[in-house]
């Protein structure tokens, strides 16, 4: 009981963390490209997590952790932000956090496919209920978003969810922090020079928000987040605590009015307000 406690207190503050990955994501795009954003983001969380896996003198992985950590890498340190930063040239950050609603249901699915995890019948009708509020939500405005863009957002989910479970596995035997050090690391020597060879031809007009927008996403979102995610997940199961990030679109909501002053429908604050109901269902059945 006590590791479940532990477990969903760090699973919220990833989440919350996790909460400004997009808004940061759309200031960041606006004067840098994608591949740019993606590459760099990952090379400066890599430089990050190095410095303290070898400070602290932490093993290598074995030999068999190293394809594992080849998926993570490819879902939340190349997948998830590549795929994000396309979708929000094609929609607004609004518009794109609907879409994390849908993600707790992919982190389940693939919780059982990866980290074989067996949630009661019920867990799935609380975290379908969820993800068709949101999704529903999502599909059904005619404003803020294209079909490249939402196309774009589910494959990032889909890529996320991957990335989240099979973190969550091996943090049960090599720590949280540990897990997305050494994915970072390892997609250092392809992130490094593609960050170069992308880098905008002239940095003097790139204007201080894009640059904070980067900050975040390099610190909070690509590193710090997954300290705490992937503890919370590994402690308090990857599909229980993975409903965690219903209440994402929430807090991402209020970051994207606050700081982009985007107007934030109330249909759709009141419909990310009431998806949060199904976390509670959903955790007693997991």
């Amino acid at each position: 009981m006590e590791k479940s406690g532990s477990g969903w207190g760090n699973g919220l503050l990833g989440v919350i963390i996790f909460s400004g990955s997009l808004p940061a994501t759309r200031v960041a795009v606006a004067e840098f490209s994608p591949v740019f954003l993606t590459s760099a983001r990952a090379a400066i969380a890599a430089v990050l997590g190095a410095g303290f896996l070898f400070a602290l003198r932490q093993a290598r992985p074995a030999r068999g952790d190293i394809v594992p950590l080849a998926v993570v890498a490819l879902g939340v340190v190349v997948g998830f932000p590549l795929l994000t930063g396309l979708a929000l040239q094609h929609m607004s950050a609004a518009h794109s956090i609907v879409f994390i609603g849908v993600l707790p249901l992919a982190t389940a699915l693939f919780g059982v496919l990866r980290g074989g995890e067996r949630p009661k019948p019920a867990f799935w009708l609380f975290s379908l209920l969820g993800a068709a509020t949101v999704a529903g939500f999502a599909l059904s405005q005619g404003g803020g978003g294209t079909l490249t863009g939402d196309l774009l957002m589910i494959a990032a989910i889909l890529f996320c969810g991957l990335g989240y479970a099979e973190g969550a596995t091996l943090s049960r035997r090599l720590g949280g922090w540990q897990v997305i050090s050494w994915a970072l690391l390892a997609s250092l020597p392809a992130m490094a020079p593609l960050a170069l060879f992308s880098l905008p031809g002239s940095l003097a007009g790139i204007g201080l928000p894009a640059w904070i927008g980067l900050g975040y996403v390099s610190v909070f979102s690509m590193l710090i987040g997954f300290v705490f995610w992937y503890r919370g997940l590994a402690l308090g199961g990857i599909a229980g605590v993975g409903q965690l990030q219903l209440l994402q679109p929430f807090f991402g909501l209020m970051l994207a009015a606050a700081f982009l002053h985007e107007t934030i429908a109330w249909s759709m604050l009141a419909s990310t307000v009431a998806v949060v109901f199904c976390v509670a269902g959903a955790r007693r059945y997991a």
